[in-house]
């Protein structure tokens, strides 16, 4: 068997050749950076965790008034909503999603 020998490249041969590579390198460390930024960014959102509860702090017992009922229950955004009907009035309160914080009340009455 014979190996097939390249020729020497031609002086502007090199120089391309030379600027690819380099081209290359630049095209290799940006990917490189912006894995890295994306990493980065994922560990940084999971480490933060924001708001999660612990557990065991999810049991919360809500005292209702004497006769009250609920009516519906409902998620808007980043609240749980509760309609009750106390003797008649309705009651809307709301609590926070993530933590079942009380985050107001809300009365209707009827008029006299």
């Amino acid at each position: 068997m014979t190996d097939t020998v390249a020729p020497e490249p031609t002086p502007e041969q090199a120089a391309l050749i030379a600027r690819v590579r380099r081209m290359m390198l630049i095209a290799g460390l940006t990917s490189a950076l912006a894995v890295a930024v994306v990493l980065i960014a994922v560990g940084y959102r999971l480490y933060r965790g924001e708001g999660s509860p612990t557990p065991g702090t999810t049991d919360i017992a809500e005292t209702l008034p004497k006769g009250a009922r609920i009516v519906s229950t409902a998620v808007a955004g980043e609240r749980l909503v509760l309609t009750l009907d106390i003797g008649g009035a309705t009651e809307i309160r709301t609590f926070e999603a993530k933590t079942l914080k009380p985050a107001g009340k809300l009365r209707f009455v009827n008029e006299p």
